[in-house]
This record gives structure tokens, C-alpha cells and sequence, in this order.
């Protein structure tokens, strides 16, 4: 029975291949405009679990954006292609209604791809909860937690539950971490991820061999471990996209809102006019309502349907660290609850390097931020009171900023208190605004937008919200055993430098990369790397191969270089200088997928080193070392 579906799957994705039609993609059920039968959330599993299913090219889904009229419009158009963005496309395209999606960059070009790497509930909200008898802190953590787990189910292969270590260097911080993480616990009732608990000095020295036994002048008493999730954040959001694409939404990157088309009698917005930053070509699109979550830039697309319009966004720098992974073990992360200033500063493992972060301070908003360097020095400085190995600033392999969009509701009578909940309104006729918030709770973010674009548009769904339990591609039927298939039956083929095809072995590290970032799919980036000679790694100590280039040309909308090596692959935030000596490589392998010419690869070079310096690598950054050399 499964041979036959999937003999018959593979004779539907032929049928597309040969006709080219875009109407076969976007299978009618889907649509609003036919309610010939109800999309069921199985038969939508099925379709992103397909297999041999592959999201319409980038041409195609520009030519669905062009052909959504003023008579035959769009049910939503969606600005932004960060992670409430894309869960917006999903969450609207599974109930059965017409969306479009624009990014001005890519997706997760900006906040989403430069978070702290956390699936978190909050146990500094629980604090503020408790001590300031805060009922709206209390239920932003209920519900942070109950999305956690969700998160972490829709995307297995990408997200995993990791254990946290808080030192204590006095009895009292013991048994007030104890307390706090057990309610923490209790908070996530029937959604909680592993139990907390305490142990000794010696139990914590060795299961977190670098953690100092003195602190502070202070012996260590012991650690609290709390579990929460942890995430591949762009490739978790380029997941989401290619989902929405999957289920019907025509999702555009590097394509650019520049100004909105009002009804002349009413004002409402009805469309937008974008430009395509590739092509260079501009072309007007229609929808019943616009979904503005531009994350951190969202004031900008709000001024363009009112320039006077007060502006919602409090801008935050949010600043992290690349280490060495001796820095930290494979398993466990550690948390400073408390720095000199008060701030929460963690240290992680993720994806063998140690990441540590986060600052927490007043910024402008940019593109491209960078981080200062005295951010740098704050976070070596809180890591290395807690640390008995060196902490050097020549051990930083990469440094980035991002910046997060706390919200002020427009509405609200004053602004005394910035939220860090969301905020949906719709202040304009048409344009609804979904910011704020944070990536834990982008899908219930989602929700609520596509509720109030339904409402505000009057539309009529086939279905209510399907996305609580809906697995993004690459993930269903994923097991965390599957990285054993693709090192039995898989080989890396890989050309020498004298044009020799030689096999390789598709070693563990490889095949647990693969199937980690690109779950049941890496076997389709194997056969990449098998069939076409594309094997090799891109960088010395990396395990990212040169066919995930091909693949997520073909399959993932990477359209440059940067897409690749920031959002695709995460080499740019884990090693600035072997993703500047991958490069070259790089390009080759985008310019045969794209068909580049000479003076388009030499300008993807350009772009792409510019787009690294902005990370403070060691070696790109000029510092004064002197208590960190």
C-alpha cells in the first residue's frame, strides 16, 4: 500500500514536472476559491511530507504574485519572511485561503536568524511573575511554554530539548534556583520536557568539566539543571517558508513592498506595488488584506500607508559570541542568572561551537547591525567569573547583533511599559500589524494575525487553524536514528583538484549534520553529493558539504550567496573566516545552479565579504585585548 501511494505521488510530481502548469501545484482543495472538499490536517500532512514534492520555482511563484488582480486578489498578502511572517503564510495557506508572501532580503535575513537559539518559556518572566504578582507575566509564561513544546514536535530534526546548568555559590541561591525551576516545572505541567534537579560541586564538575569550583571569591555548592529547547533558527524559519510553499502560498524573497494601493473611495489598502531586487522589475499585486510583520522594520511599512503614523517599535540589541566548543560540553548549556547589571546571560552548545549571548541595550534600527565591542568584552566578562578555562577574545569565532522588536501597543493610553508580548492591530484600513513577541511563540503569533486579517477582510476559511500540531517539511517520520541510513547507504563522491572523481565516506559527523538541517530530505542532498560529485566539505573542521549548495538552490529558494551562508548553511554566524575561505566555492556551484556570469559571481563575492564583516570575528574586528588575551 505504501509502494503504491508513493509509485503514485512520484507519478503526480512527473505529471507537474511535464505540463509546467501552476495550476496542478496549487492543488485546487487548497484554495478558497473551491470548496469542492475542506482541506483535512491529514491530507495536508501528507502533501509536506511528500517525498517527491519540491516548492514551485521562484518564477513560478512571482507570476502567482502578478496574476493576483484587482477583480482576482489575494485572500492575504503577507510582508516579512521572518518567522511570524512565514508561520502567517502557513497558518493562512492550511486554512484554505489565497496568500501571497514578500521578503525584502530572505527569510530570516533579520531577527530570526540572530536569536539566542532558545525554545524557551522564560524563567526570568516566572520571577517578575511571582515577585510583582504580575498575572499578565504568569500567563506569558503558560503560554511560551505550552508553544515550546509545540515547536520542538512540528520540527524534531531541527529543535531538541537541552539541559541548562545555574551554578550557586551560596546555599541561599541553591535552594532559590531549586524552588524557582521547580515551579518553572510545574508552570509547563503536562508540556514539560524533563524534570530539574540539583547536584553537587562534583555531580556539576563533571558533567560541565570548564565550570570554576570558585566563584566570586566563593566555592561552588552546587547547580540547579532546568531543560529547555534549543533550535536552528534560520533553518527552522527557511523550513516554515518552504512549508507555506508547499501547502499553496506563493512566497517571494528579495522582492520589496515600496508603496500600497488604496481603494479610491474607500482608502482601504487593496494592494501593494513591489519591486524585485534580482530582476530589477516592479509589478503591482492585489489582496483583501495585508499582514505587516516586518518584524523590527514594521513602523517603515506602516508609514507608507500613513507617514504621521506613531511609531510601535522600542528597538533592542541583542548581541552573541562564538566560542570554541571546548568552551562548553556537547550537552549541557550553563546560565549566569545574574550578572553585575542585573542581566541573564547563557552559554549553549550548538552545533559544535558554544554560543554565548545575550546583551540587552538601546539601538538604532539598521540592516546589517553589528555588534560593539564592549558588548563582546560584557559577555566574556560574565562567562569568565563562572569559567575555569581562559576566556580569550582571540577565541571569538564569529560575533553578530540583532535586534529585537519590543512593542508598543498604539493603542495603549501611555507607554510606560514596553510589552514583550505580541501586539496585532490594524491602525490602517487593510493593513494589520503583528509584532512583538518572540520565536517560541511565533505560531499562536501567526494565529492571531491570520484571526484579525479573517475578520478585518471578512473572509470565509474552509477550515480554523490546523498549524498546532502540523509537521514542517522534513520532519515527519524523521528519527533521531536517521543519520545512520545516510552513512550505510550513501557515499560522498568528490572531484580532486586534478578534475578526478574519488568516493568518500559518508562519515557521522556528515550524516548527522544532514539529517539534523534537512531531516528525511538529506537524503535527497546525499544523493546530490553521490550522483553529481558534489561530496566535498566547503570548509576544513565543517561538516557542510557542496551539494547542500545545489539542493537549496533547487529546493530552499537560496538565491545568493549570503542566503547560503547565513541562512541555509550557518558557517557566517559559526566561523567568519571559513565561510569567507568557502566563498569561492560557493559561488561556482550557485552560478552553475543559477546561470551567473563572470561579473555576477565577482559581485556575490563582493557582497558576500562585506556581509561578513559586520560579524566580529577575532581577526576582522580591531580591539585593545587586555584582560581577555
Amino acid at each position: 500500500m505504501a509502494t503504491a501511494t508513493r509509485l503514485r505521488r512520484i507519478g503526480a510530481a512527473a505529471a507537474v514536472a511535464a505540463s509546467g502548469s501552476y495550476f496542478l501545484i496549487r492543488d485546487p482543495t487548497i484554495s478558497s476559491n473551491d470548496r469542492g472538499g475542506q482541506p483535512t490536517p491529514n491530507y495536508i500532512q501528507e502533501r509536506i511530507a511528500d517525498w517527491n514534492a519540491s516548492v514551485p520555482s521562484r518564477q513560478v511563484q512571482e507570476a502567482a504574485l502578478i496574476g493576483a488582480t484587482e477583480k482576482n486578489p489575494l485572500d492575504i498578502l503577507v510582508i516579512g519572511g521572518g518567522a511570524t511572517g512565514c508561520g502567517v503564510a502557513l497558518d493562512a495557506a492550511t486554512r484554505g485561503l489565497m496568500v501571497g508572501l514578500v521578503e525584502r532580503e530572505d527569510f530570516s535575513s533579520g531577527t530570526s536568524s540572530r536569536s539566542t537559539k532558545l525554545v524557551h518559556g522564560g524563567v526570568r518572566y516566572l520571577e517578575k511573575a511571582v515577585f510583582n504578582l504580575d498575572y499578565g507575566q504568569l500567563k506569558l509564561v503558560f503560554h511560551a511554554l505550552r508553544e515550546r513544546k509545540q515547536v520542538i514536535d512540528n520540527a524534531p530534526h531541527l529543535c531538541h530539548s537541552l539541559p541548562c546548568m545555574t551554578p550557586c555559590f551560596e546555599w541561599f541561591e541553591l535552594v532559590y534556583y531549586w524552588m524557582g525551576l521547580k515551579l518553572y516545572d510545574l508552570v509547563a505541567g503536562r508540556h514539560l520536557l524533563h524534570i530539574s534537579r540539583y547536584y553537587s560541586a562534583d555531580e556539576s564538575i563533571e558533567l560541565f568539566p570548564t565550570l570554576a569550583r570558585k566563584g566570586k571569591d566563593k566555592s561552588l555548592k552546587g547547580t540547579v539543571v532546568y531543560y529547555d529547547g534549543q533550535m536552528n533558527d534560520s533553518r527552522l524559519n527557511v523550513g516554515l517558508a518552504c512549508t507555506a510553499a508547499l501547502v499553496g502560498a506563493s512566497v517571494l524573497n528579495h522582492a520589496e513592498v515600496i508603496a500600497f494601493i488604496k481603494d479610491e473611495v474607500s482608502g482601504r489598502i487593496i494592494g501593494a506595488r513591489i519591486h524585485d531586487n534580482l530582476s530589477g522589475k516592479e509589478f503591482d499585486t492585489y489582496a483583501k488584506v495585508v499582514v505587516n510583520a516586518a518584524g523590527p522594520f514594521c513602523d517603515s511599512v506602516r508609514k507608507l500607508a500613513d507617514k504621521d503614523v506613531q511609531p510601535m517599535i522600542c528597538p533592542s540589541s541583542g548581541v552573541h559570541i562564538i566560542l570554541p566548543d571546548y568552551y562548553s560540553p556537547e550537552g549541557m548549556g550553563l546560565i549566569v542568572p545574574k550578572t553585575k547589571d542585573g542581566r541573564v546571560v547563557f552559554m549553549l552548545p550548538w552545533l559544535g561551537r558554544t554560543v554565548a549571548g545575550t546583551t540587552d541595550s538601546n539601538t538604532i534600527i539598521t540592516m546589517l547591525p553589528e555588534p560593539h565591542e564592549d558588548e563582546i568584552q560584557f559577555i566574556l566578562d560574565a562567562i569568565s567569573d563562572y569559567l575555569n578555562v581562559k576566556v580569550r577574545r582571540t577565541d571569538v569565532l564569529s560575533a553578530w547583533s540583532g535586534i529585537r522588536p519590543l512593542a508598543m501597543d498604539p493603542r495603549a493610553k501611555n507607554t510606560e511599559s514596553i510589552s514583550r508580548d505580541h501586539v496585532v492591530c490594524e491602525d490602517f484600513p487593510g493593513l494589520v500589524t503583528i509584532t512583538g513577541g518572540k520565536w517560541t511563540t511565533y505560531r499562536s503569533m501567526a494565529e492571531d494575525a491570520v484571526n484579525v486579517a479573517i475578520k478585518s477582510a471578512k473572509l470565509n476559511p474552509a477550515s480554523n487553524c490546523m498549524t498546532n500540531n502540523l509537521i514542517l517539511v522534513g520532519g515527519y517520520g524523521w528519527e533521531p536514528s536517521f543519520f545512520t541510513i545516510l552513512a550505510q547507504q550513501y557515499v560522498r563522491m568528490k572531484k580532486t583538484y586534478g578534475g578526478k572523481v574519488v568516493p568518500g565516506v559518508m562519515d557521522t559527523a556528515a550524516a548527522k549534520h544532514l539529517s539534523h538541517a534537512y531531516g528525511i530530505m538529506a537524503e535527497r542532498v546525499a544523493v546530490i553529493a553521490q550522483n553529481e560529485g558534489l561530496g566535498k566539505r566547503l570548509a576544513h573542521g565543517y561538516p557542510f558539504l557542496e551539494a547542500e549548495v545545489a539542493y537549496c538552490a533547487r529546493n530552499e529558494y537560496c538565491e545568493s550567496a549570503v542566503d547560503f551562508i547565513a541562512r541555509r548553511c550557518r558557517l557566517a554566524f559559526l566561523d567568519t573566516d571559513a565561510a569567507g575561505r568557502a566563498l569561492p566555492r560557493i559561488v561556482d556551484i550557485l552560478a552553475t545552479e543559477h546561470q551567473w556570469d563572470e561579473s555576477r559571481k565577482q559581485l556575490e563575492l563582493q557582497k558576500a565579504k562585506e556581509f561578513l564583516e559586520t560579524f566580529k570575528s577575532s581577526k576582522n574586528a580591531q580591539f585593545h585585548d587586555g584582560k581577555h588575551n
